[in-house]
């Protein structure tokens, strides 16, 4: 793999003002492909939900962005983050360190995980503000931490500064791994089931500061999440992932009120725990996610798929905007501006094809 970083700073940056862009990212495993050719970006303060089950390589492709996928995993593509003058992928684990907290951040799952036992979590929130020059001095990184956890509403910023991560509850924990994530102003913020282990009431005073932080500093988001209501409360655009594709991406109204795939279509009805079968059970997607190199040809979702036929077994093509625009295509009267990824298109469409 060539190391992009020899390339110009400005033929490197994100096309369009983006303040992420990323096209053909594949990430391998030997001759497994667990994530193929996935292509988006993200503008600037712009907060975009990534769904799908869980094994559809959603995590994956936020560790891929990372450059944190565990060995043997391997990533190729193009990624391209505002404030970064080289391309991540094939990037040196030394350049990588200077862009993670600064221009990318992520928040993960579980946050135990990502904070050091043995450490109080104010030098924690110090280390990432000392180790990208942002303040002079120990003494002032130490300041600018407490500010930080004052801002992410830790009860008693000073005394949670001096505390382990195992002195706290696992919703403040969440927040020292926030405040360290948004302490350097990063251009893109990568949340991976931030709010999943907590309970429904800390779950939504997270996303409010998730929000806010992100909002107030111009910072645009990627939610990973598995929770629909989740993405229509903070999202503003979505991309639908199975298979290691992206197989539906456009806004939030759009995607969540007519679906295009019929694999979107049945994560929409699984989330409304008031909608039944003819036998009165909830609606859940048939069968259960292929594990990785299990996936089948053509339509990666076809297995599962009441509508799929004979030509579910052809790959469906990904179509963008631009694309459409290029050869002419007719954009949706809702659509005028043909600004809405298309993502793989179906053989069925479930407009032609709906029976309620």
């Amino acid at each position: 793999m060539s190391n992009p970083s020899a390339a110009g700073v400005s033929d490197l940056a994100p096309a369009g003002g983006d303040a992420l862009n990323v096209r053909g990212l594949q990430v391998t495993t030997g001759r497994l492909r667990l994530v193929s050719d996935v292509s988006f970006s993200l503008a600037p303060g712009e907060r975009v939900g990534l769904i799908g089950e869980s094994g559809s390589g959603k995590s994956l492709t936020a560790l891929a962005l990372m450059g944190l996928l565990p060995e043997g995993v391997h990533a190729d593509g193009s990624v391209r983050v505002a404030g970064a003058g080289f391309d991540l992928i094939g990037a040196s684990e030394r350049q990588l360190s200077r862009v993670r907290g600064e221009q990318l951040a992520m928040v993960f799952q579980e946050p135990m995980t990502a904070l050091n036992p043995v450490m109080q979590v104010g030098d924690q929130v110090a280390e990432v503000i000392l180790l990208h020059g942002h303040q002079p001095d120990r003494r002032s990184a130490s300041r600018a931490a407490v500010e930080m956890l004052a801002r992410v509403r830790l009860p008693d910023p000073e005394a949670s500064a001096r505390a382990y991560p195992h002195q706290l509850s696992g919703g403040q924990r969440q927040r020292v791994v926030l405040a360290i994530a948004l302490a350097n102003d990063p251009a893109v913020l990568l949340c991976d089931e931030p709010t999943t282990a907590l309970d429904v009431t800390v779950q939504a005073h997270m996303l409010d500061l998730i929000l806010s932080g992100v909002t107030e500093r111009g910072t645009a988001l990627l939610f990973i999440t598995h929770d629909l209501a989740v993405v229509a409360t903070v999202c503003e655009r979505v991309l639908v992932m199975y298979g290691g594709r992206i197989i539906e991406a456009g806004s939030v109204h759009d995607v969540f009120t007519r679906p295009r795939h019929p694999y979107t279509r049945g994560l929409l009805d699984s989330s409304d725990l008031e909608a039944s079968d003819e036998t009165g059970r909830l609606r859940t997607i048939p069968g259960t996610v292929p594990a990785a190199g299990r996936f089948p040809s053509g339509c990666v979702f076809r297995n599962r798929c009441e509508r799929a036929t004979q030509q579910c077994v052809q790959l469906p093509r990904w179509e963008s905007a631009e694309a459409e625009r290029e050869r002419g295509a007719a954009t949706r009267p809702d659509d005028p501006e043909g600004a809405t990824a298309r993502g793989y298109a179906c053989w069925h469409p479930l407009e032609e094809r709906r029976d309620d």
